[in-house]
């Protein structure tokens, strides 16, 4: 059932998430260990597969959403993108170079060199302020333990005011209960971020967003929700065929939106939520084998596979009346 007091689509924007998978450009960073994705390295990523992953990219993020809005995404938040260079490569490929997408960036500690970023529509959403926010971890050894900064990016959105923080947290790599307690500092420091919002101003409008490699019972995404009373309207889109990455033939829901109650309020000249999904099309899936409707992914381990990511975007439409 919709909701009547949406009278046309045109007032409606996709605000999405995509964790693409390592968009690396085939030059060498001393600093950062992207050894993987060199042209003389196991997995020979080459400028021919670069630009092959820039225009696939490129292709689905321009589809995200668009049979709810007609249109490109407004917003769209990223998980593993190399450098600034990437980003360029990426707004001007083929499928989005005349959508005249704007970006933000910076460069985060993470040992791997992967860090978060913002596409943006400037048409619809002009940036006021932005700043990054470090997660403080330490090793088994009491050493400092790198991940990625939290970006945060406020502005007028429709000329109405926004706030969006981008993640992606601490992996599960050696085991999901092991590592629950990097997730955990970095949801404390999602929390931090919110107060400090809300402090200037109780009525901000906040999405939080991102891949934050836990599911939405997870310890760490039930405590954010509970601390400022978010809303995770994608709860209820996981299930034993659904999410937006599998591992070993099991679903996983990490890609995430996280709102503020006020998306529900019914005044006049506000953002209001109206949906959330996973964009999961056809193109975006493995077609055959053992593996058929799971992400069709760029890389299975060394192996080269050509596809998108081995996760699928997210996104929620927001409408203004």
């Amino acid at each position: 059932m919709k909701l009547n007091f949406f009278k046309s689509k045109e007032t409606r924007h996709t605000i999405a998430f995509y964790n693409i998978e390592n968009l690396f450009d085939v030059y060498d960073d001393e600093i950062t260990r992207d050894n993987d994705m060199q042209p003389t390295a196991e997995k020979r990523w080459s400028i021919k597969r670069y630009k092959n992953k820039l225009r696939k990219i490129g292709y689905a993020i321009s589809c995200i959403g668009e049979e709810d809005v007609k249109r490109h995404p407004a917003i769209v938040g990223l998980a593993e993108v190399e450098n600034e260079a990437v980003l360029k490569d990426l707004v001007y490929s083929k499928h989005l170079d005349d959508l005249d997408y704007k970006f933000l960036h910076y460069n985060s500690p993470d040992e791997r060199g992967i860090d978060v970023a913002l596409l943006y529509d400037e048409k619809v959403f002009k940036i006021a302020y932005s700043k990054t926010f470090t997660v403080d971890l330490l090793d088994d050894d009491g050493e400092v333990d790198h991940t990625r900064d939290i970006l945060l990016v406020s502005g007028l959105f429709e000329g109405l005011e926004l706030h969006v923080i981008v993640n992606h947290w601490p992996s599960r790599r050696t085991g999901d209960v092991a590592t629950e307690h990097k997730r955990m500092k970095a949801s404390e420091k999602v929390t931090e971020v919110i107060s400090m919002l809300k402090e200037k101003n109780s009525e901000a409008k906040i999405v939080v967003m991102g891949d934050f490699n836990d599911d939405p019972e997870s310890n760490s995404l039930k405590a954010l929700e509970a601390s400022h009373g978010l809303f995770n309207p994608m709860r209820t889109l996981l299930s034993n065929d659904r999410g937006t990455t599998s591992f070993n033939h099991s679903w996983n829901l990490f890609d995430q939106f996280l709102i503020t109650h006020n998306f529900f309020e019914r005044k006049k000249n506000a953002l209001r939520f109206v949906e959330a999904n996973i964009f999961d099309a056809d193109f975006l899936k493995e077609a055959e084998g053992k593996y058929k409707g799971t992400p069709y992914r760029t890389y299975v381990g060394k192996h080269y596979k050509g596809g998108y990511s081995d996760h699928f975007p997210v996104y929620m439409v927001i409408s203004k009346k």
